[in-house]
């Protein structure tokens, strides 16, 4: 069992950044392939980053890359994921999902066997 807790989510102009941690608890979180995906008010779950357990795989949807970074820590056991240059459009509660598969991590929620309960990221235009 793996607990993830993010944290770093606030209100912040456009233009802006706020870096996203999400810190696992529990079983040995560097085997693990951690995601970040958001949700808007009335939108779909959508995926927004991957990091493989390894560390040195990274994966992007098309609207965050050049813009924000995914990267972990293993010896902290937390997941970050940097957003720079946000954009109203960004508004969302972002999640972090870990999935204990020895496998490249996918843009689909039901590739991921555990979830944390949110942070809440607002950008003001």
């Amino acid at each position: 069992q793996v607990q993830l807790v993010e944290s770093g989510g606030g209100l912040v102009q456009a233009g802006g950044s706020l870096r996203l941690s999400c810190a696992a608890s529990g079983r040995t979180f560097s085997s693990y392939s951690v995601g970040w995906f958001r949700q808007a008010p009335g939108k779909e779950r959508e995926f927004v980053a991957a990091v493989s357990w390894s560390g040195p795989s990274t994966y992007y949807t098309d609207f965050v890359k050049g813009r924000f970074t995914i990267s972990r820590d293993n010896a902290k056991n937390t997941v970050y994921l940097q957003m720079n240059s946000l954009k109203p459009e960004d508004t969302a509660i972002y999640y972090c999902a870990a999935a204990n598969k020895v496998l490249a991590p996918q843009p689909k929620a039901s590739f991921y066997d555990y979830w944390g309960q949110g942070t809440q990221v607002t950008v003001s235009s």
